[in-house]
C-alpha cells in the first residue's frame, strides 16, 4: 500500500529528463572512444613500458594494523567501477519503480529483447568455444554498453525516434542486471561469508533508513565504504556491493513538490524584504534564510534521483573513460600466444549472437501477443538496434578480467575479441539505422 502511494506521489517528478541522459552518455561514448584510441597507440609506442609500469603501480592505504594494497589497475577495477555499479543500481531501482520497466505492458518488449540478447550470445559462445581452458569466457558477451550504442544512436539525429532510444536504454539496463548477477554468483572467488555476515549489519542500517525514509548522506558514504570493504575481502567482487547499496537509497520525497514551491515562495519573499547591506557578508537573517531553503530543498528532492544526478557525470566523464584508458591497451607486439579461437568466439557472439537474440525475442513477444511494438517503431529499427546492442565494451571487458584472472594471454584475447565484435556491430547497426533513415525520408 505505500509503495503504491509513493509511485503516485513521485510519478512524474523523479524521471530523470531523458533528453540530457542521451547527451551525457553520447559525450561518454566519445570520450570512451578516445580513451581506448589512446591506450591502444600508448600501449603499442615506444613508451609501452610506462603504460604498464603505471597501471601496476602499487598504491597502499594503511590506518595503524590497518593495510590494503593494491595495484592502481585493481584500485580502478574494484574501487571505481563500484562507483559505476552503484550507478547502474540506482537506474535500476529507478526504472522498476517508476522508469520505462515499472509495468508488465511496458517492460515486455525490453525485458524479452535483454533476455534473447543475453540466453543466444552465451548458447553461440559455447557453441563457438571447445577449449575447456576459456569456457570461463561465456559471461563476456552478455551485456551492451549504453554509452557507446547511445552515442552511435546520437550520430544519426533525429531520423531516430525517442522511443527506439528509450527501448535501447531500457533492455541495456536489463542486461546490465544478468551482468551483475552473473559476476555475484559465477565470477566471485572462493566467498567466506563470516564477512558477508558482518557486512548484513551496515546492509540492515541502511535498509532500515530507507524505510524510515530517511537518507544521510555522510552514514550512507561512510556504511557503503564498510560494506565495500568486506565484500572485497570476502571473496564477492566489491562491485556487487555498489548495486546493493544503491537499492538502499530511498526514492521518495519526505515533502511534497507543491507544499515545496510554497515555501520556496515565501522564503524568497522574506530574502527581497531583507535589507541590502553595504559589506559584502550576509546578515544573520540572510544566512539563516538561505539555510531554511537548503533544508527545504533537500526535503524535496528524491536521495535517489539527486545521487544519480549527482554521479551520472563524474561516471560518464571520468570513471568510465580512465577504465578503457587502463584495460584497452593491448599490446600487439606480444600477442604470439593469443587464443585467436577465443577473440573469434567472443567477437561473433557479440555480433550474432546479439543481433540475433534481441531480434528473435522481440520479433516473437510481438507475434505471441506478450509486447507491443511502439506505434513510431519499425522493426527494421528494432533490427539496427540489435546490433549496435553487440557493442558489449566496457562491462565485456570487466567481465573478461574476472573471467580470465592473473591469465595476461586470455584477457588479451578477449580484448581483442570485444573491440573487434564492437566494432563491427556498432558499424553494421549504424549502417541499418541509416538506410532506413533514409529511405524513410524519401517516402515521406
Amino acid at each position: 500500500m505505500k509503495v503504491k502511494s509513493h509511485s503516485k506521489k513521485i510519478k512524474n517528478i523523479v524521471i530523470t529528463p531523458f533528453e540530457k541522459y542521451l547527451n551525457i552518455e553520447s559525450l561518454s561514448g566519445l570520450l570512451l572512444f578516445g580513451a581506448t584510441l589512446l591506450a591502444l597507440v600508448w600501449a603499442n609506442s615506444s613508451y609501452g613500458n610506462t603504460y604498464q609500469e603505471l597501471w601496476n603501480y602499487t598504491l597502499e592505504f594503511k590506518i595503524q594494523n590497518f593495510q590494503l594494497s593494491k595495484p592502481l589497475i585493481l584500485w580502478i577495477n574494484d574501487g571505481l567501477m563500484a562507483i559505476f555499479f552503484f550507478l547502474i543500481g540506482l537506474e535500476i531501482k529507478r526504472e522498476i519503480l517508476v522508469g520505462e520497466i515499472n509495468t508488465l505492458k511496458k517492460a515486455s518488449l525490453p525485458i524479452l529483447a535483454a533476455f534473447g540478447g543475453i540466453l543466444i550470445p552465451v548458447t553461440l559462445f559455447f557453441l563457438l568455444n571447445q577449449n575447456p581452458e576459456t569456457a570461463e569466457g561465456w559471461g563476456i558477451p552478455m551485456a551492451t554498453d549504453i554509452a557507446f550504442s547511445l552515442a552511435i544512436l546520437q550520430l544519426l539525429g533525429k531520423r531516430v525516434p525517442l522511443s527506439l532510444k528509450i527501448f535501447l536504454t531500457a533492455f541495456a539496463i536489463v542486461d546490465d542486471l544478468g551482468a551483475v548477477l552473473t559476476i555475484a554468483i559465477f565470477y566471485s572467488e572462493t566467498i567466506e561469508w563470516a564477512l558477508i555476515g558482518y557486512s548484513l549489519l551496515p546492509f540492515a542500517i541502511l535498509i532500515l533508513l530507507s524505510y524510515k525514509e530517511t537518507f544521510n548522506k555522510f552514514l550512507a558514504f561512510i556504511l557503503s565504504c564498510i560494506i565495500w570493504l568486506l565484500f572485497l575481502k570476502s571473496g564477492i567482487h566489491p562491485t556487487v556491493a555498489g548495486v546493493l547499496i544503491a537499492f538502499t537509497i530511498p526514492i521518495s520525497q519526505r515533502i511534497d513538490f507543491k507544499l515545496y514551491s510554497k515555501k520556496l515562495k515565501s522564503i524568497s519573499d522574506e530574502i527581497c524584504n531583507t535589507k541590502d547591506n553595504s559589506i559584502p557578508i550576509l546578515t544573520k537573517e540572510q544566512i539563516y534564510l538561505i539555510d531554511d531553503l537548503q533544508d527545504w530543498t533537500e526535503k524535496a528532492q528524491s536521495p535517489l534521483q539527486h545521487l544519480e544526478h549527482s554521479i551520472h557525470s563524474w561516471v560518464a566523464y571520468l570513471i568510465i573513460p580512465v577504465f578503457a584508458l587502463a584495460n584497452a591497451g593491448i599490446m600487439f607486439g606480444e600477442t604470439e600466444n593469443i587464443d585467436y579461437t577465443l577473440s573469434f568466439s567472443i567477437a561473433l557472439s557479440l555480433i550474432f549472437g546479439k543481433s540475433i537474440g534481441i531480434t528473435l525475442f522481440s520479433y516473437l513477444g510481438i507475434k505471441l501477443g506478450l509486447a507491443d511494438l511502439p506505434e513510431d517503431l519499425n522493426f527494421k529499427q528494432i533490427i539496427g538496434v540489435s546490433f549496435l546492442a553487440g557493442i558489449g565494451f566496457t562491462m565485456s571487458i570487466f567481465v573478461a578480467n574476472l573471467a580470465f584472472q592473473e591469465n595476461n594471454a586470455l584477457i588479451d584475447a578477449s580484448k581483442i575479441g570485444i573491440i573487434m565484435g564492437s566494432l563491427i556491430s556498432g558499424i553494421i547497426g549504424f549502417i541499418i539505422l541509416r538506410i532506413y533513415s533514409k529511405s524513410t525520408k524519401k517516402s515521406n
